[in-house]
């Protein structure tokens, strides 16, 4: 039964009433996170043998002996799989039969629409299929704000505003951010913006996203200085394309709201999480130079960077340097 997103939170709860949890969709992290949710309804020690069965690649051939196999100390049994594949379908339809109680949950990353594996979990009524995606705008910031919540930490607008802008997509690697503020902060304390600059940092991802944003400001002096900063404190190329991904995103979504007959300033305002207040003056330059359609073959060709920094001995950083000189200048993307 395909579980739709508001309903999640309540299923994972419940995940005991059901035969089977499949866990799909973009957001590893997420997945991941709550396929341990989901275990932990039946299961209180992850390390017991006799109770939890952990199967991953070859080892997912034994799903359908697992599932019918006894516990020796009592109790419940669990069978997490890791990166399901349409493979063990039939394994998995077999392990459905009333002879079984054992809760089976599948992280299931690579499984497409189409995939056999999905398709039967939608429609099956013993098996939660639910969708994993990034977190953004006003559930990314209602994530933020509960986590903190539990340690009676609260953050103030602006340093909100901020961190949202920092945040990955992947939910572990959110999470992993937010651990760092919430070892900072003390019970009863409103975070501020210098706050949260100290305790998540300022070099890496953060150079990245100044060099990004002053080279599409036209400024190339500072996005180079930012750049090499960036490199220098460890960040990666694929890092970098990803923020350029990120911020050309947004400057595209400005663009479209100035096309339908917004001011710049009313596009700006209209962007979910809010443009950084630091960053309002290189935002409606950059957005001033670029039209929505240079912004989209940039995104094509950053696309085609990422791909071409995984490739093995490509010269990757001096493939970003070369990319970061192209942004600031957006007739270089006009006519392709």
């Amino acid at each position: 039964m395909k579980i739709d997103a508001r309903s999640a939170g309540r299923t994972l709860a419940e995940a005991g009433s059901w035969r089977v949890i499949l866990l799909y969709g973009d957001d590893s992290g997420l997945i991941r996170e709550r396929a341990k949710q989901a275990v932990a309804t039946v299961i209180d020690d992850f390390e017991d043998p006799f109770r939890l069965a952990r199967l991953e690649g070859d080892e997912q051939n034994r799903l359908e002996e697992e599932a019918f196999a006894l516990s020796l100390t009592g109790g419940r049994r669990a069978i997490w799989v890791r990166d399901a594949q349409d493979s063990i379908l039939s394994q998995l339809q077999k392990s459905l039969e009333p002879d079984s109680d054992t809760l089976i949950v599948l992280e299931g990353p690579s499984l497409t629409a189409r995939s056999k594996l999905r398709v039967f979990a939608d429609k099956h009524k013993q098996v939660a299929a639910i969708g994993c995606y990034p977190e953004e705008g006003r559930n990314l910031a209602r994530t933020v704000t509960d986590l903190l919540a539990e340690d009676n930490i609260r953050i103030d607008r602006d340093g909100l505003a901020w961190l949202l802008g920092h945040l990955g997509a992947d939910r572990a690697l959110v999470r992993g951010e937010l651990e760092k503020v919430r070892l900072y902060g003390e019970p009863g304390q409103t975070l501020t913006l210098d706050d949260i600059r100290a305790c998540v940092g300022d070099s890496g991802q953060a150079s990245l996203d100044d060099g990004v944003y002053a080279a599409l400001a036209g400024d190339r002096l500072m996005a180079d200085r930012a750049l090499e900063r960036a490199l220098a404190d460890g960040a990666s190329p694929v890092a970098f394309a990803r923020v350029v991904l990120m911020v050309l995103e947004r400057f595209s979504q400005a663009a479209l709201y100035v096309q339908q007959g917004q001011s710049r300033q009313e596009a700006m305002a209209s962007l979910r999480p809010p443009v950084f207040f630091k960053r309002k003056a290189q935002f409606q330059l950059g957005l001033a130079r670029w039209s929505f359609e240079a912004l989209q073959q940039a995104a094509r060709a950053t696309q085609a960077l990422e791909l071409a920094c995984k490739q093995s001995g490509a010269p990757d950083e001096l493939l970003c340097r070369r990319h970061l000189v192209r942004l600031c200048h957006p007739r270089a993307f006009e006519n392709e």
